[in-house]
């Protein structure tokens, strides 16, 4: 279970480390640990809730595949607009440098999902729950943090047609959390 809720965190971790290859290590251990704290938290927010808010929280869960998948879409659709125009204007293709706006809709996009831990955890007192928590967390940043490494070593290969390959790849994990979260599956 702790892995599932990392997997979206580190495809998108790739993605990142594929539009900007010059990462630095510093700034690749901020960005894992920026997705780490999403999935820190969401688990705890949906522990919360199911302790304190179930039924107006309950109303809104449907709507959670469709808020990830509209801002993963945008993400990518964005990254390779950002391309495309810098084709047009003949400019060149300069490194993508992910801003702080996109990192924590990413978070929240690739992390809300996680939500759903809160409810499976619901029955564990607070400790249990922050502890559960803290693994969650301690995974993904490790696989972020090699997912960031991995798109880095890609991107210094394929440049600008790694963020094209990368907007896409956002806007199909986006899709994937939808119809998941649609289908139940």
């Amino acid at each position: 279970m702790v892995v599932d809720r990392a997997i979206d965190a580190f495809s998108v971790s790739i993605v990142n480390g594929l539009g900007e290859p010059k990462m630095s290590l510093p700034r690749t251990s901020a960005i894992a640990g920026v997705y780490a704290a999403f999935q820190f938290a969401m688990p705890l927010v949906g522990w919360f809730c199911v302790r304190t808010i179930l039924m107006i929280f309950t109303s809104l869960q449907k709507f959670i595949p469709s808020i990830a998948f509209v801002l993963l879409a945008y993400i990518g659709v964005k990254m390779i607009l950002e391309i495309v125009k810098n084709k047009r204007d003949e400019k060149k293709s300069e490194e993508c440098v992910l801003s702080l706006t996109t990192l924590l809709l990413q978070g929240v996009a690739t992390s809300i999902d996680a939500l759903s831990v809160g409810f499976a955890i619901s029955e564990y007192d607070f400790f249990v729950a922050l502890v559960s928590a803290l693994i969650i967390a301690a995974v993904t940043f490790l696989i972020c943090f090699c997912g960031l490494k991995i798109g880095k070593k890609i991107g210094e290969r394929f440049s600008a047609r790694a963020q094209i390959f990368g907007g896409i790849i956002l806007i199909l994990i986006g899709i994937e959390i939808f119809l998941r979260g649609i289908f139940s599956i």
